[in-house]
């Protein structure tokens, strides 16, 4: 028999936006808080933030491709290469 019955007809129910009372409003026009007498319908929560500005796009433009560069090698870097090796002797 310890067993809660849901509320009924006691309208709708509200936790109050700026004290946190949970109540409901006895289906009365106004929904006010019986705690701290603050008019739900006011609560900020309810209110649409402002639309942003829109601008308009930018049109989006092709990256060029890119172009991989090998590194050139100087041509002392060829010559000491070369002198690294051994000199073949001819009989």
């Amino acid at each position: 028999m310890g067993k809660t019955m849901p509320a009924k007809d006691l309208g709708a129910k509200y936790t109050c936006f700026k004290c946190g009372t949970k109540f409901y409003d006895m289906k009365k026009p106004e929904p006010v808080c019986p705690k701290c007498g603050a008019d739900q319908r006011e609560s900020p929560a309810l209110k649409a933030p402002p639309a942003p500005e829109r601008r308009p796009r930018r049109p989006v433009e092709p990256k060029p491709p890119v172009v991989e560069v090998e590194p050139e090698l100087d041509d002392d870097a060829e010559v000491e290469d070369e002198a690294d090796e051994p000199a073949e002797e001819e009989p």
